[in-house]
């Protein structure tokens, strides 16, 4: 087998290699695509929790603006009971004093109770429309879920394909030629073997001597760029 076929087995190596890498980058971070899902879940129902908790709050405090009303109310019923034995018209005046009191106390708790009623509202609407959102949510994450869960499988496969062209065309390459070739590719981290264009090494973007190229183009010795030291071919 002449260089120049040798030289394009190693391309052919290369392109198998390069898919694999990717497809290896892909695949590992699969895991992380899930955490990032379920992050994004726990984070939305939390906020849920967090507007379900004050919603909780708005209602005790409702409440305890009940008990105070009732209480005033009380008050009322009771000094209005007193009027009926009163006997001087200090008290008397004492007690329409306190019962005015206890009547204004209510007001001004009734209308705080009609502001916490409308915040309550609106707190169980935008709870009810939060947890619409989750449910979408949650739907959309299990469909990326199961459709990752296809690719990654689809993934393997092809990977375990892609390790047996490795294997088959590693085989037809010299083991002289192999180990430059792997020698190389860890210098560059990854690319080893780039084509030449109109004089223009595709690897470090350089101009490479005329006389070279002329050489490159008749394809029987392996070369090398003189600029960033990795393997050249001609490309047409």
């Amino acid at each position: 087998m002449d260089i120049k076929e040798q030289i394009f087995i190693l391309v052919k190596l290369q392109k198998i290699e390069t898919e694999a890498r990717g497809l290896k980058s892909t695949l590992n971070n699969v895991a992380k695509k899930y955490d990032a899902f379920d992050a994004e879940l726990r984070e939305f129902g939390q906020n849920i929790d967090n507007e379900v908790f004050l919603l909780d709050e708005l209602k005790k405090q409702y409440r305890l603006y009940e008990s105070d009303v009732q209480m005033n109310l009380e008050h009322i019923k009771k000094s209005q009971a007193s009027l009926r034995t009163i006997k001087t018209n200090r008290e008397y005046q004492s007690l329409l004093k306190q019962i005015d009191e206890f009547n204004v106390k209510n007001v001004r708790i009734e209308d705080e109770m009609l502001e916490f009623l409308d915040r309550m509202d609106k707190a169980e609407s935008n709870i009810a429309a939060k947890k619409n959102e989750y449910s979408m949510l949650e739907d959309r994450i299990m469909s990326d879920k199961e459709m990752i869960k296809q690719e990654t499988e689809h993934g393997n496969k092809r990977l375990a394909q892609l390790d047996m062209d490795f294997n088959d065309v590693s085989g037809r390459i010299t083991p002289e030629l192999l180990d430059k070739y792997e020698m190389v590719k860890k210098q560059k981290r990854g690319m080893a073997i780039v084509p030449v264009n109109d004089a223009v090494c595709g690897g470090c973007n350089m101009n490479i001597p005329p006389q070279m190229y002329n050489e490159l183009q008749r394809c029987d010795s392996l070369m090398f760029c003189p600029n960033c030291q990795r393997m050249i071919y001609w490309q047409q």
